[in-house]
């Protein structure tokens, strides 16, 4: 039994990472236009600005750019850079800056260059890697297990939730198979074929679809539209045309977005569990299960406030508005954007919450049952 796991697993990672090195089944969009990286060598204000008299502060700036890769490489391009006087969309450029630019290209000729963005990549890439090399020097080989669940889990989303969401599959089921199979994965991965395993998949997976659950009850009760963001309103107008039903991507994304830290608990407390009954193996089901519920409440003590502050951190600038204008509380909590992060955040860590008894209740029983019934306890080295 063990073995076939494991080489079913070895199967689907080999297909998840065989998806990874091929373009994803969405497409990509042809924008008709070349992307360059370049770096700002000098800037001069131009001489004449036809945006002088719109009233928005606008400027606009003679740039020398020179190329740094692709066929143009080392050729210096002249980019006439406008800035509007908004600095939602303006790009402010020095001498030394690393830029992103478009080019309209006719064979071996640029037509037109323009400074798309500053180059932001390569501090990402530095920052993905000191973390990947602190979890490896910290975490040895079990690091190098929870990296590869990590990727397993992007892969999942970005090469086959995605794309199946643009072929307009519906969000709520693809959510749902898209938890389990990552759930399964990452604990197999992380922590081997055995009970403690099979009792973390059980607890995590009830407590993200309890997650899921409430967050479509109480959606459809408070009628979200689920166009709350600017970002889902767009989608509206994506080239696919795809008629998405918005309240599933909201009810979608609430599960994933509860996965990780319900994944935490459901490890957490199956592993506590095992490690109490190989230290104690006359404990009885309920003691065990009782020292489950133990370890799972301090969990919840943190890992609530995890899920709750990470939403409300990232509607810092929204509450501070509602703040600075004095708007009451009965007019807050009646907002199609406030009440989603709400239903969000606390579908989310109701779900986490009930997978603390469930993961518990299965630990307790799979702990205790024979050992010539299921799958034998295995741990990973």
């Amino acid at each position: 039994m063990r073995q076939l796991c494991q080489r079913t697993i070895v199967v689907i990672l080999v297909g998840l990472l065989f998806l990874a090195l091929f373009p994803s089944m969405a497409g990509a969009e042809d924008t008709g236009l070349e992307l360059y990286r370049g770096i700002v060598l000098t800037v001069e204000p131009a001489e004449e600005n036809p945006l002088e008299d719109s009233g928005y502060g606008s400027q606009v700036f003679y740039v020398d750019v020179r190329i740094l890769n692709g066929p143009f490489r080392d050729q210096v391009v002249t980019v006439y850079h406008v800035n509007g006087g908004n600095p939602t969309y303006d790009i402010f450029v020095e001498p030394g800056n690393r830029v992103l630019l478009e080019a309209e290209v006719d064979g071996d000729e640029l037509l037109n260059v323009y400074i798309s963005d500053h180059i932001r990549d390569t501090f990402v890439y530095i920052l993905i890697g000191l973390f990947a090399l602190l979890v490896l020097l910290l975490g040895g080989k079990a690091g190098l297990r929870s990296l590869i669940s990590l990727l397993v889990t992007l892969i999942l989303v970005s090469q086959v939730f995605l794309p199946l969401l643009l072929q307009g599959y519906n969000p709520m089921l693809l959510a749902v198979l898209l938890s389990i199979l990552s759930i399964v994965i990452t604990m197999v991965v992380v922590a081997g074929v055995n009970r403690k395993t099979l009792a973390s998949i059980l607890g995590t997976a009830s407590g993200v679809i309890v997650a899921g659950i409430l967050a479509f009850i109480f959606g459809k009760l408070t009628k979200l539209t689920g166009l709350s963001h600017e970002e889902t309103q767009m989608l509206m107008y994506i080239p696919q045309g795809v008629d998405f039903n918005f309240q599933g991507l909201l009810f979608a994304g609430i599960m994933i977005g509860a996965l990780g830290a319900v994944m935490d608990v459901g490890i957490s407390v199956a592993s506590s569990m095992f490690e109490i009954k190989s230290v104690s193996p006359d404990i009885s089901m309920g003691q065990l299960f009782r020292s489950g519920m133990n370890v799972g409440r301090d969990i919840m003590g943190t890992m609530t406030n995890t899920l709750i502050l990470a939403y409300m951190g990232s509607s810092t600038p929204l509450l501070l508005l509602f703040y600075a204008y004095r708007i009451p509380i009965e007019r807050i909590l009646n907002l199609d954007t406030i009440v989603t992060e709400l239903v969000r955040a606390f579908s989310g860590s109701i779900g986490l919450v009930a997978a603390i008894p469930l993961t518990a209740l299965a630990a307790a029983w799979l702990a205790k049952a024979p050992v010539g019934q299921g799958i034998e306890t295995k741990q990973v080295s």
